[in-house]
């Protein structure tokens, strides 16, 4: 059985984000682009990319930059110079959800990959991102034959259904989300922020509406829900869960959060790269790491102690009921204790846990509302002062801990080191000395210099080995170390030991960036598709007129403009030729049910429900929202009732 490259795959939202993400045992990263990325408060300027680029190939890790949203006709050529400046950067891929990024990779950028290939260097892989809503094997096989190297899987797929796509789609690259926000609706398939605010999450100004409170409300008026976040769903976290997802044939692990801080990538990345580390060692036959080097750490990595709202393993083992946080959209945190009795302005808490100043408690008070307070000081372990008291606060509650000061004050620091080992190899050549520095991937740094052979007179390799291993802010250090016998008879001076260490070092590292750029060349023409695409495109989103061409190209007519070309007049419009106009009041696809998470779906052994259907979501300014539930394909659509 062929050894498995497996990735594990880290948000950066800026450059020292993803800095750290590669110190504590990314093996990729992932940023925003400077537009047209689908978190648009997380862009990154070309110079950031490029320095991240040269910082991560030295591991063999890579970046990969998100061009992730629909694009606006009047943005095309802004697109195209934004492509133009990646690819000659040296990302290794772009995360694409507008085939308008297709067509111009493909047709239209002839004169860059000459340009890169005369330099050595080649074109970025494309990747599907999953905003191009990639739930069935056939979409999948679609995407690899128009020229995807990998698709990002929805977030909704159970393991059976991740091993049915590997299955039938051996030769692409599969990537699954195991950790982070979820997403209510299917990624791509979710209008409701450009439909309520004008922020479209297709354009990366997603405004959370699935985080709001609603009532939910039947048919008759009877409130059934009422001020809840029924819509907002827990964190995934599939850290037990890596090693079958390995074996479903999945190659990468991605974290999200684009947004998150770097305590956030640190903790997280720290944890999964641990834990992909212990299921190699013990199945070095199946798999290996997709970078070099060994990260040691300074602190212990805990989940629970960065944001989260609870954590839920979603679809991977099917429907569950408890993957909602109907309380709070906020982070709660670790469960720390209980209240034990509260005096004057401080309480006691009943628990093993230990507490700091500055740290960020909560719990979740009698009207079901999350609520939240500072410690100011600490006294014997667990009396605690709050810097105000909370009114709500009485004995017997839960206590979760939301910030841990002692926690962040470690990772505010500098809290791994990442080294590749490398062997060196000193030979006395005919006019002096040559020193060759060999890295785990077997890439090689030769350095010489000129020096006359001279008789030492004393012995020499203690001063030979010590000067040679002195490789400070290097990421090596020397694992093996080879002297030729002559070389240990002659007379080196440190300096000169210093000279060829460094200048062999420079040239290994010159060396891994030159083998780091990704590649693509699309497998196939998109005509060569004809007739299987109509089959699998469940939406499109086009927003331009080279989409439009694109999907063309394919065979594929009837497409509707995007949803924010067809519901906002401001928009300047393309020529839709006469297709069709999408449905605005339909704004959400999702596979998270809410009768099922109440306890009334009959076909999975819930109870009657008492109410009338259809049901809505209402939120306190009157906007109402038909809930429809398709059994059929079990999901639930959501539809604006007062466009």
């Amino acid at each position: 059985m062929m050894t498995r490259t497996i990735e594990l795959l880290a948000p950066a939202k800026n450059l020292e984000c993803g800095m750290a993400a590669i110190d504590h045992g990314a093996d990729a990263v992932y940023m925003g682009a400077p537009q047209f990325g689908a978190r648009a408060a997380a862009g990154n300027s070309l110079a950031d990319i490029a320095t991240l680029c040269r910082y991560a190939h030295q591991f063999g890790a890579k970046v990969y930059v998100t061009v992730n949203t629909i694009v606006y006709e009047n943005e095309l050529e802004q697109l195209r110079a934004t492509l133009v400046s990646l690819a000659e950067i040296g990302v290794d891929a772009i995360l694409v959800q507008d085939m308008a990024v297709l067509e111009m990779m493909a047709h239209e950028m002839d004169d860059v990959r000459q340009r890169l290939r005369a330099e050595g260097k080649r074109m970025p892989a494309l990747h599907a991102s999953t905003q191009t809503d990639n739930r069935s094997g056939e979409k999948v096989k679609w995407l690899y034959s128009i020229g995807f190297d990998r698709v990002v899987l929805a977030r909704e797929l159970s393991l059976e259904e991740i091993s049915q796509i590997h299955r039938d789609n051996p030769d692409v690259e599969l990537e699954v989300f195991v950790h982070g926000a979820l997403c209510v609706s299917y990624s791509g398939a979710c209008y409701a922020s450009q439909h309520c605010f004008g922020r479209s999450a297709n354009r990366g100004a997603c405004a959370q509406f699935c985080r709001l409170k609603f009532d939910l409300v039947d048919a008759s008026g009877k409130t059934w829900e009422h001020d809840r976040h029924l819509l907002s769903l827990k964190d995934m976290c599939q850290i037990d869960e890596l090693e079958a997802l390995m074996q479903s044939g999945a190659v990468s692990f991605k974290i999200e959060g684009r947004l998150k801080d770097a305590v956030y990538v640190k903790n997280v990345v720290a944890a999964y790269s641990q834990r992909i580390n212990e299921i190699i060692a013990r199945n070095p036959a199946l798999y290996r790491r997709a970078s070099l080097g060994k990260v040691s750490y300074t602190f212990q990595p805990n989940l629970k102690k960065t944001f989260n709202r609870g954590f839920t393993h979603y679809f991977l083992h099917g429907r569950q009921p408890d993957i909602a946080s109907f309380d709070t959209p906020k982070a709660m945190g670790e469960y720390v204790g209980y209240v034990k009795e509260l005096r004057g302005n401080s309480f006691n808490v009943a628990g093993t846990a230990t507490f700091a100043n500055g740290d960020g408690l909560c719990f979740i008070n009698e009207d079901r509302e999350l609520e939240g307070f500072r410690v100011n000081r600490v006294e014997r372990g667990n009396r605690l002062f709050p810097l105000k008291m909370p009114r709500h606060l009485h004995a017997g509650m839960a206590l979760y801990r939301n910030n841990d000061m002692e926690f962040e004050r470690v990772l505010s620091k500098p809290s791994a080191e990442r080294k590749m080992t490398i062997g060196m190899n000193l030979v006395a050549t005919a006019s002096g000395f040559s020193l060759i520095v060999t890295d785990e991937a077997g890439r090689k740094g030769i350095a010489e210099c000129v020096f006359a052979h001279q008789t030492a007179q004393k012995p020499q390799e203690e001063n030979i080995r010590r000067q040679l291993s002195k490789l400070g802010n290097t990421p090596y250090e020397a694992a093996e170390m080879s002297i030729a016998p002559e070389v240990k008879a002659l007379f080196i001076p440190s300096s000169v030991l210093a000279d060829l260490r460094r200048a062999a070092i420079d040239r290994l590292q010159q060396q891994s960036l030159a083998l780091e750029v990704g590649e693509t060349i699309p497998h196939a023409q998109a005509s060569s598709v004809r007739g299987d695409a109509p089959r699998v495109l469940t939406l499109a989103n086009v927003a331009n007129s080279k989409a439009r061409r694109f999907y063309a190209d394919c065979g594929i007519t009837g497409v509707p403009e995007a949803y924010e070309v067809a519901s906002d007049p401001h928009i300047a419009r393309f020529d839709n030729q006469g297709e069709a106009v999408a449905d605005l009041r339909h704004i959400m696809t999702c596979r998270y049910c809410l009768r099922y998470t109440l306890g009334y779906c009959v076909k999975r052994g819930g109870k009657q429900p008492a109410w009338r259907e259809p049901l809505f979501l209402t939120l306190p300014d009157g906007k109402m929202f038909k809930l429809e539930f398709d059994c059929k394909h079990c999901q639930m659509n959501i539809y604006a009732e007062n466009t």
